[in-house]
Formats: C-alpha cells, structure tokens, sequence
C-alpha cells in the first residue's frame, strides 16, 4: 500500500470512529440535554419558570450565620415576614435539584433544616456532618456537601442525605464550584489553599489542582454561559480568574475591586455580577468581551456577599455579611433600592423560586 492509499484509509477510519469518540465523552449520562449549546442558562431567562414551582410565591431566605437563624423576606414589600431558629452557624439556604425543597445548611450545627417553599415553614432538621455548602450533580444523582473543615466532598442521596461516597480533596477550605457545559466535570475553589480542583463528577475522583496567587482565597465560581471560561472571584486578588476547564490552565484576569466574593449571571446570560465585599461595590463583566462594563457603589458602603437575582432580572439581591442587613439593586440602572435590617451575619441568601428546570445547588445555579 502506497503512501497515499494509507492516508486515505487513515482519513476514512478517523472519520468513521467520531461518532463513537463524541458519543464516548458526550454529556454526562442522565443530565437534562441543555437547550442552546451557546447558552447553557438559556432556560434560566426571565420568565421561564418550571411547572415544578407553579404555585410557590416569591420570597428570600436568608440565613444569619451570628444569629442562628433565618429571615424570610417578601420581595415585593421588602418587609420580613417569617423568622425562626435553626441549628449553629446556618452558611447557605440552598434549593433542590427538583426543586421541591429549601435546606439550610448548619455548618456548625452539623445538620440540615429543611424549608416548605410553598408555606414558607420550617420542617425537620437531618443531622449531616460539616455541611458548609451544598450542590447537586447534573444528573440529580447526588446532593455533594462541601465539608469545608473535614476536607471531603461528600456524595449523599439527594433525598435522604445519606452518605454515598465521600472524596477526600487535597486541599484546605473547599468551598464553591460550578459544572462544565457537560455536566462531567465539577471545578472548585479552596480558600485556603488560593487553588481550585478539577473532578470528574461520574468516577467522583479529583484529576486537577490549579494553583493561584500564593496569597489568594478564591470564592465563588462560575461558568460562561458558553461553557468555554470558568470565573473564580479571589478576594485577596481582588479580582475574578479566567481559567480554561479543558486545558485547566488561566487563561486571564480581571480586577473588579477589594474582596471579590459571589458571582451571579444575570437573566439575559449577558452580565456578571461580581460582588466586591471588601469595598462595598459590585462590577458588571459583560460575558461577551470579558471586559468590565460598569460599577455600582453602595453609599455609605457595605459588604455584599452572596445572593441571586430575582425571577424577572431586575433586581439583585445580596447579603451584607458584616452589615446585618439584605442590599437590593435595580438590574437596569444600579440604584440601590433598599437595605433591609436582618440577623447577624447574613451570608448564602436565596431568591426563590428562580427560572430553571433544576437547580445545581448553592444559592441557586440552575440550568
């Protein structure tokens, strides 16, 4: 055979094995198929609420980690109007991946309390060891608590909370993470370690470790709505990371302002809210350009923290962690609507319900 005869023969077997290639590293098996490939929250756009939460009115939960409890507020009043103890240091309220159910993650408390979204009342609370924060792998397989001090992520029934498998991570103070567009890799951020782990979300084994500034305690996480950058807010940087989820390799950075924490897309997929905790201000990334667009300063400033937007996008919620009140921004112009006196401590609030067809987790990351 000649040179030209085994190219073509070459060229025909690549072409033939493709499909089999592609369908080998396909989505992750059991994943909702995502909507628009150039948009993975496509179905996170305003209006766009699921069956599954027809019924369930709007209102915000916060968890006061001083305070040990938890304010419900009504968006549309900006009053609370529900409030009631739950276990030591609540971190986040987080929705389920069918969205049925709130839990409210008692760090401290080593236990879970749950939340009837359609009444707004306290249910039972589970114990759960270590559960700072709490995500859902794409499939709704698995609940994975972030066991920040115990190093784990911690693989449960997503409705029993019962242990599954628990991966032990190589690094201090695992916090936050996001899911590639494929739903098979997970990328999370360690505080105190200023690195960020790539894992393999079906075999659950850790097959990355980025390193960042030595000095740095990434946050939040958050991917494009292309898929194709991950945002990782450092709050020693100052700034948000750009890193390849392919390669796992950064690939930029942006200075948005002191104390970079939460990282919230808005409902048009256009915009990222970067909350600067340390300065009282929050930068808007236009997620075309990667270029910062704008910035909203809090008078008098503040410590935004972690939040969500509402339902129709026009209004961003986040806590203000060492403030003990909730800040409201209007979406189309920055002002900032209202300062609500909460708890002590107010740290993961959710806004809910939210559009989506299923919640990964955290404050409220849908798809």
């Amino acid at each position: 055979m000649n040179f030209r005869s085994l190219t073509f023969w070459m060229t025909v077997f690549c072409v033939a094995i493709a499909p089999l290639a592609n369908a080998q590293n396909g989505p992750l098996p059991g994943m909702p198929p995502v909507l628009d490939p150039s948009d993975i929250y496509a179905a996170d756009h305003a209006g766009k609420l699921s069956d599954a939460v027809k019924g369930i009115p709007e209102r915000v939960y916060v968890p006061n980690s001083g305070s040990d409890t938890v304010d419900i507020i009504d968006p549309v009043t900006f009053k609370i109007i529900g409030h009631f103890a739950v276990g030591k240091q609540p971190q986040h309220v987080v929705p389920s991946w069918d969205l049925k159910d709130l839990w409210v993650l008692n760090d401290l408390g080593d236990s879970l309390t749950h939340i009837d979204p359609k009444t707004g009342q306290k249910g039972e609370t589970i114990p759960v060891e270590d559960p700072y924060n709490m995500y859902y792998t794409p499939d709704g397989k698995f609940a994975i608590v972030v066991a920040e001090a115990k190093a784990r992520l911690d693989f449960r029934d997503p409705h029993t909370m019962k242990m599954v498998d628990s991966l032990k991570v190589p690094c201090k103070g695992v916090d936050h993470m996001d899911f590639t567009a494929d739903g098979r890799y997970l990328i999370a951020s360690c505080e105190f370690s200023s690195t960020v782990l790539k894992v393999d979300v079906e075999n659950r084994k850790v097959i990355g470790t980025l390193a960042l500034e030595a000095k740095g305690m990434p946050q939040d996480v958050k991917t494009s709505p292309d898929g194709k950058v991950f945002y990782v807010a450092d709050m020693m940087a100052n700034g948000v990371y750009l890193i390849d989820p392919d390669s796992f390799k950064r690939i930029g950075f942006i200075a948005t302002g002191m104390g970079t924490h939460g990282l919230y897309v808005s409902r048009d997929s256009k915009t990222l809210y970067v909350s600067n905790r340390g300065e009282g201000s929050i930068t808007l990334i236009d997620l075309a350009t990667r270029k910062i667009a704008n910035k909203w300063k809090i008078p008098g400033k503040g410590s935004p923290d972690m939040g969500g937007v509402s339902a129709d996008g026009k209004q961003l919620w986040l806590s203000g962690r060492y403030n003990h009140e909730v800040y409201v921004f209007d979406t189309g112009n920055g002002k900032l609507l209202a300062r609500i006196p909460v708890g002590k401590g107010p740290h993961g609030l959710a806004f809910f319900p939210q559009p989506g067809r299923y919640s990964l987790g955290h404050t409220g990351v849908y798809r």
